[in-house]
């Protein structure tokens, strides 16, 4: 299937290509990734998040696409009409976006992200397997692209149970990965080697903002290993997406806690935290 920007977000599409948000879902919770891609069942968690990043992310996109989101989310976004306001105004949980945006707009901000093409499509195929992905703002002739993100803080650690520390956002949420994963993309959409660049701005008050590259030496270490470990487990995901394989559940997820059924005693020793 051919990808567009009306169908990039279809379930359609996400059976026939892999992408880092499908993957990273898989990674958590296999059970309850299938469960939503079957959209047998959805979560239920508190949409604002998602739609303060998707603010921003329209904002700097165009004039024309941060309308359109608007108008497409107002009963979200704002509040009701009233006589002395009949548009409503911007509710109060999404106001922090506004002074986000103003935050973001600097002169660095705007000498790399602002002259890039803004959500590129890309595809390609890593070991085999077709994947799929977004750019935030790509700007070829001089050989980069940049990457968006919203984070509660980004000094924020993060508990890593296997290395048994904590982490920057950055590696938690394995935006590592998703840069390496764009690179070979639009290496292979296009033709040519790109850098990648992270802005990141915060939700606090004021919001804190960041400029992060991933030129250093153990960075390509560490992306040709976030490669390796997609081609690691992608078979076993795709079998799982086509009922060849059960999928694994990992007991603590929003999706397990609603599917639970008791089925015998946990000694108080052998609780997992």
């Amino acid at each position: 299937m051919k990808l567009t920007a009306d169908n990039y977000y279809s379930h359609d599409t996400d059976w026939q290509y892999m992408s880092f948000s499908l993957f990273k879902d898989f990674e958590q919770c296999e059970a309850r990734a299938l469960a939503k891609l079957k959209e047998d069942w959805q979560p239920t968690s508190s949409p604002v998040p998602l739609l303060v990043g998707n603010y921003v992310h329209s904002y700097f996109e165009s004039a024309e696409s941060h309308q359109a989101f608007i108008e497409g989310n107002r009963s979200e976004l704002m509040t009701r009409p009233t006589k002395s306001n009949p548009d409503g105004h911007l509710r109060a949980e999404f106001k922090a976006s506004d002074s986000m945006i103003k935050t973001l707009s600097d002169d660095m901000f705007g000498y790399f992200y602002t002259p890039g093409d803004k959500e590129v499509i890309v595809t390609g195929q890593i070991d085999g397997y077709w994947w799929k992905g977004k750019i935030d703002s790509l700007v070829l002739d001089k050989g980069y692209f940049c990457d968006l993100k919203t984070v509660d803080d980004i000094h924020k650690g993060h508990w890593n149970a296997d290395e048994h520390r904590y982490v920057p956002f950055i590696q938690d949420r394995e935006y590592d990965m998703q840069m390496a994963i764009y690179r070979e993309l639009i290496k292979q959409t296009f033709g040519k080697e790109c850098q990648s660049f992270i802005f990141a701005i915060s939700k606090q008050t004021p919001p804190d903002k960041m400029a992060i590259d991933f030129n250093g030496v153990d960075d390509r270490y560490q992306m040709q290993a976030d490669i390796d470990k997609v081609k690691e487990l992608q078979p076993h995901f795709w079998k799982v997406m086509t009922g060849e394989e059960k999928p694994a559940s990992c007991g603590k997820c929003d999706y397990c806690r609603e599917m639970k059924q008791l089925s015998g005693f946990t000694h108080a020793s052998e609780i997992e935290v």
